[in-house]
């Protein structure tokens, strides 16, 4: 299958490839005949195509192809919709390699960063197709006699998916297998920095054969086609990855319509390296997490909370091991930072420098890496600030870029208080050689995830994903919790005693 193959002809010229919706098994153009570009972060003069900017009636469009489509699909077997959701994992690890430089070409991250990011797809899409044979519910005894008692998982609807571009693959499949393989039918709406890494998935999608309208894509801006996907009435589920300030917005407007609603917000995750730690270990999990994917994970680290008896220490060995760090075109294996997503964030980065500047001593970085091959992308470099409060504007805000700020405290307690007095809740990580000390963090830590010894970043699919706090409304994704999300509870009794038992009465009454 080419990459073109959800583009309609005359989209784009020759060099430049165009890509349509894909609604109700067919490409089409926007309602609006408005398209918009996709350039590669490390070289914005690489375009990697056009694509359609799309409205609300192409919403509109979308969302019915995916009612009419929902009865079909419902009736499907669950089993049934697992294999098709195992034959979409295979035809992504088949595609792997391809699917992987596509994605660094457009959003920028390092290749072995994009392989692990289709892998975490692939993943998801065979931990989904078990879920088609167990989808589990509870069979109970029940408090009368001669009578059955159970519950089962069915469908919600149609589910909108709005996903974000720092994992343009891994994320829409931990939404979307969930959702499908529940029976519920897709309006997906990718980040607009990251469209051609959406069509490549649904062009897998096809190819393994979800039904026409199972899946639906409609490309462009949140204010167009997110908006109308939140608001519209027909769309009974939704799932959204991103900040928090557009999180609640949109669980405002879903509150309207009582629309079940998953959120993945903002993180701002601290790794603890208490003074008996094994500082190597310490420096090499805190550099892969603070600067992998050039910071823009919502799970990485842009805190250090150090013991001050050691905090000298470690800053020296993350100081050497971040400028090893080589900078890039993601594309080239030797590199270890790509760029950051676009313009935007590269301003937004800078601004914290500004402002970090007045909190803590800048150690290194700070500014736009412009030399060379550089000059044609959105290269910041990795940047360390030392003697940061914790209550300091740069460690209380979700940045989302390769900034660290090293936070010296005296001791656990003070530690616990640093990792915990902040809006979010995503992913904390401590280091120590005292498995008490670890247990009590595993207790004291208000996140979601905890790591013992390692970085804050490197969740499992077959485990819940989510956190606390400004983090997210309580949904989980991945593992089999991501279920709950996109079904709902159904309890069925079935009465064989042949009359009428009264419920709700005090049955074990004497006479």
């Amino acid at each position: 299958m080419t990459d073109t193959a959800v583009a309609p002809s005359g989209a784009a010229s020759a060099d430049v490839p165009g890509f349509g919706h894909f609604i109700a098994g067919e490409c089409v153009e926007s309602v609006s005949g408005e398209t918009f570009e996709s350039r590669n972060p490390a070289d914005t003069r690489d375009v990697v195509g056009r694509f359609q900017q799309g409205t609300a009636a192409d919403v509109a469009m979308a969302v019915r192809a995916a009612e009419l489509a929902a009865p079909r699909w419902r009736s499907t077997p669950a089993p049934k919709r697992g294999e098709i959701l195992y034959r979409f994992g295979a035809l992504m690890a088949e595609h792997k390699e391809r699917l992987a430089r596509a994605m660094t070409r457009e959003m920028g991250k390092v290749l072995a960063e994009a392989r692990g990011d289709v892998q975490e797809a692939i993943d998801i899409a065979f931990l989904m197709a078990g879920e088609g044979r167990r989808m589990f519910g509870d069979t109970t005894p029940s408090e009368l006699p001669d009578k059955w008692a159970m519950s089962v998982r069915q469908p919600i609807g149609v589910a909108g998916i709005i996903t974000p571009w720092n994992f343009p693959m891994a994320i829409p499949c931990w939404k979307m297998m969930p959702a499908l393989v529940a029976g519920n039918t897709v309006v997906f709406k990718p980040a607009s920095d990251t469209p051609h890494c959406a069509v490549l998935l649904v062009e897998l999608m096809v190819e393994a054969g979800f039904p026409p309208g199972t899946v639906n894509l409609v490309t462009g801006r949140g204010e167009d086609v997110g908006d109308a996907i939140v608001d519209s009435p027909d769309v009974s589920v939704l799932s959204f990855t991103g900040s928090s300030a557009t999180g609640k917005g949109i669980a405002e407007r879903a509150a309207r319509r009582l629309k079940r609603l998953s959120l993945e917000l903002g993180g701002k995750n601290a790794a603890v390296v208490l003074a008996d730690a094994d500082l190597e270990l310490a420096a090499d999990g805190i550099v892969w997490s603070a600067f992998a994917t050039t910071g823009q994970r919502c799970t990485a680290c842009s805190r250090v909370v150090v013991d001050r008896r050691v905090a000298d220490e470690l800053l020296a060995r993350l100081e050497s091991r971040t400028r090893r760090l080589r900078l890039g075109s993601g594309l080239d294996e030797t590199v270890d930072v790509g760029p950051l997503i676009n313009a935007r964030a590269a301003e937004r980065v800078e601004g914290y420098v500004d402002i970090g500047r007045s909190e803590g001593e800048l150690v290194l970085g700070g500014h736009r890496a412009g030399e060379g091959d550089l000059s044609n992308g959105h290269f910041f470099r990795p940047t360390i600030f030392r003697d940061v409060a914790p209550l300091d504007r740069i460690a209380q805000e979700e940045i989302f870029g390769p900034l660290l700020s090293v936070i010296p405290v005296d001791g656990y307690e003070a530690a616990v208080t640093a990792v915990n007095q902040v809006r979010y809740g995503l992913s904390a990580a401590i280091f120590t050689r005292d498995v008490n000390a670890a247990f009590r963090a595993m207790r004291d830590f208000e996140t979601g995830i905890v790591y013992v010894n390692a970085g804050t970043t490197g969740a499992e699919t077959h485990l819940p994903f989510g956190g606390w706090k400004e983090t997210g409304n309580g949904h989980r994704e991945a593992g089999r919790a991501a279920l709950d999300t996109y079904t709902e509870w159904k309890s069925i009794y079935v009465d064989f005693s042949g009359r009428v038992q009264r419920a709700q009465i005090d049955n074990q009454s004497a006479g």
